[in-house]
Formats: C-alpha cells, sequence, structure tokens
C-alpha cells in the first residue's frame, strides 16, 4: 500500500477537541494524509473558554519536533500555538533546518479572547517565525496584533497582506472571515499574484478551530504537491462545508465539524 502524504503539526492542545492539535490531526485524517504532532503547551479548555494554559520546555518542543523529522520525515509542516517568545524562536531555527513548506498560524488570541500568545513573543513572530513561512494565516485581529493595520472592510486587505509580507512569508493568506456582510471574503497574495476567495457566510454560531482547520487544510494540499493558490483554494472549501456543519457542544461556541464530508 502506498503511504499517504506526511504532515507535522506543531501546536497546542485543546482540551475540547474543537481547536489546536485536536482539529489539526482530524483535519489532515479528514483530507488523506498522515498527522503527525508536536504538542507546545497544554490548555484547559471547553466550549466557554480557556480556563489554563501551561507551556512545555524547549527542550520537549525539540525533541518531539527532532523524534519526528529525523525518522519519519516530513512533506508540510503547520504552526499554531506556540506561548512564548523561546518557543517562537525554538520552532523557527528547527523550520529553517527543514526541507518543506511551512504553513504559519500566528495564533494570537483564542476564539472567546483569550490570551494564547505572550506579548513579549510578536517581535519573535515577526523577525523569526514570519521569514520562514510558506504561507501565513493570519486573521483580522492577528494583522492588528502584529502590524497594526486594522481591517474594516475587503478593501483593507491588501495592506493587511502587503503588511505581512513586509516580514519576509512568501505568500499572505488574510483571513477576512470576521468583517460584516454576506460573504466571508479572504485574499491570498504573494505581493503579485492575488487570489480572491468568496464563500457564503453561513448562520452558525459554533466556528471554534476555523484558523487552525483552515491552516492544516493548506498545509496538507502541499503535502501532496498542490501550489500554494491550489491548496489554499481546496482549504477554503474544505473549512467552509465544516463551519455550515458546525454543532453544538457544552453551553459556549461548539466546534466545526471536521467530519463534514463523510456525513453529507
Amino acid at each position: 500500500m502506498s503511504r499517504p502524504p506526511l504532515v507535522l503539526t506543531v501546536a497546542g492542545s485543546d482540551s475540547g477537541g474543537g481547536a489546536g492539535i485536536q482539529a489539526d490531526l482530524k483535519t489532515m485524517l479528514a483530507l488523506g494524509v498522515h498527522g503527525m504532532s508536536v504538542i507546545t503547551a497544554v490548555t484547559a479548555q471547553n466550549s466557554l473558554g480557556v480556563r489554563g494554559a501551561w507551556e512545555l520546555p524547549e527542550e520537549a518542543v525539540r525533541a518531539q519536533y527532532r523524534a519526528v523529522v529525523d525518522d519519519i520525515g516530513v512533506q508540510a509542516v503547520k504552526t499554531g500555538m506556540l506561548a512564548s517568545a523561546a518557543l517562537v524562536e525554538t520552532v523557527a531555527e528547527l523550520l529553517a533546518d527543514t526541507d518543506a513548506p511551512v504553513v504559519v498560524d500566528p495564533v494570537g488570541v483564542s476564539k472567546h479572547g483569550d490570551p494564547l500568545l505572550a506579548a513579549s513573543a510578536l517581535d519573535s513572530v515577526r523577525t523569526k517565525l514570519l521569514p520562514v513561512a510558506t504561507v501565513a494565516t493570519p486573521n483580522l485581529d492577528e494583522v492588528a496584533q502584529l502590524t497594526g493595520v486594522r481591517v474594516g472592510s475587503a478593501a483593507d486587505l491588501r495592506e493587511a497582506a502587503a503588511a505581512i509580507l513586509s516580514y519576509g512569508p512568501r505568500w499572505a493568506l488574510i483571513k477576512g472571515g470576521h468583517l460584516a456582510g454576506g460573504e466571508a471574503v479572504d485574499l491570498l497574495t504573494d505581493g503579485s499574484e492575488e487570489l480572491w476567495l468568496r464563500a457564503p457566510r453561513h448562520d452558525n454560531r459554533h466556528t471554534h478551530g476555523t484558523g487552525c482547520t483552515l491552516a492544516s487544510a493548506v498545509a496538507s494540499g502541499l503535502a501532496k504537491g498542490l501550489s500554494v493558490p491550489e491548496a489554499v483554494r481546496a482549504a477554503k472549501e474544505y473549512v467552509t462545508g465544516a463551519i455550515a456543519a458546525g454543532f453544538a457542544l457544552g453551553a459556549g461556541i461548539g466546534p466545526v465539524d471536521h467530519a463534514w464530508r463523510f456525513r453529507s
């Protein structure tokens, strides 16, 4: 039997199963790749928010990464919650030495507004992590946090992309899902080529894990050999279906449905 493509997620654990490592691995399974993980932090969270977070030591993160990459290998890497400047710099160093495309989701806050990245780590994200990214996938809050650019409409997405690209990623995927309107509009660009992605906005509050899911879907496409625009287009289609099928869980915001294609 042929081996599926190999994708590694470097991110935090979500005990509620909707985001983080758990969402990443579910996405990878749904998209037909073999998911592997480096856990950077453990969170205690549920549908109502994050109750606590504990980052792992640098040596534990480095050991997990080297154990996977040195023996098994990898065809794409996705990063999520990195928590601190020390972990951002450790992961950036590891990525720079890995011959595979990298999707960076610069996670700053949770769906509920809980901080997942120390303020002191922002400069390390800008100067160490973004320069090694094949694709960076910030949402509008993360764009503002990293660049100071505040997006009020789809017309501002170009300015946001330019600001992110100035830090060195090859492509920027600016997620406009938080904008008002009947469509969810994203912009993918490398500074010359542009791909505008539009999808109907679904009236569903259960969207926990959307960003993790999208970034993992992009990494899965890249591992399969798709170009960046092809991988992003396929990921947008997948996450739109997952949002439409999102379900209630607990008393707060439920997750997107990573298995929506299997239930259709």
